[in-house]
């Protein structure tokens, strides 16, 4: 019985979604997919540019201005 009434909902969602939004817009798995890829990859963009900006920071940064141990949650 539970398979049959998640069947039902499944296709009553998809039914209202194909209402709403209509039939050439409703998004697939491998549109979602490929969506979740290129999310992934321009977060890892933005984590290399961030890396490069911190060490050039930490480049031209003078030498006593420069913490040399590392940030941790501990205090001191």
């Amino acid at each position: 019985m539970s398979r049959v009434l998640v069947s039902v909902a499944a296709e009553v969602a998809n039914g209202v979604q194909r209402a709403v939004v209509g039939s050439d817009n409703v998004r697939t798995a491998r549109e979602n997919a490929w969506d979740a890829i290129q999310a992934d990859r321009a977060r890892a963009a933005a984590r290399v540019e961030t890396a490069r900006a911190v060490a050039a920071m930490l480049a031209s940064a003078p030498a006593g201005n420069r913490r040399t141990a590392p940030l941790t949650g501990a205090r001191r």
